[in-house]
């Protein structure tokens, strides 16, 4: 079992900044790939960035790219996730999720990964 807890989210001015973390319990923490999502109300769930279960990889929704950025540090069982110049419209609430995978492919579809955390609101105003 793995239990992720995210952290970091909160109330920001477009054009802002802020990091989550994803904090996971498990003891081959490495072993995972991590993948953030996020869910806006209304609509449906979708992909924001993943990572390898070494670091090796990384891949980002198109509309991500140039402004997030996600890393992994192993020996702090934990993920962040840097989101840079926020657009209202990234307000959302924002999971992480686990999947344990060793191989450098990042997965996209939700229903792949087995371990969700409970969500952090993002809200940026504009």
């Amino acid at each position: 079992q793995v239990q992720l807890v995210e952290s970091g989210g909160g109330l920001v001015q477009a054009g802002g900044s802020l990091r989550l973390s994803c904090v996971a319990s498990a003891r081959t923490f490495s072993r995972y790939a991590i993948t953030w999502f996020r869910q806006a109300p209304g609509k449906e769930r979708e992909f924001v960035a993943g990572i390898s279960w070494r670091g090796g990889s990384t891949y980002y929704a198109d509309s991500m790219k140039g402004r997030f950025t996600i890393s992994r540090d192993n020996a702090k069982n934990t993920v962040y996730l840097q989101m840079n110049s926020l657009k209202p419209e990234d307000t959302a609430v924002y999971y992480c999720a686990a999947r344990e995978q060793t191989s450098e492919r990042i997965v996209v579809p939700s229903d792949m990964y087995h371990y969700w955390g409970q969500g952090t609101q993002v809200t940026v105003s504009s």
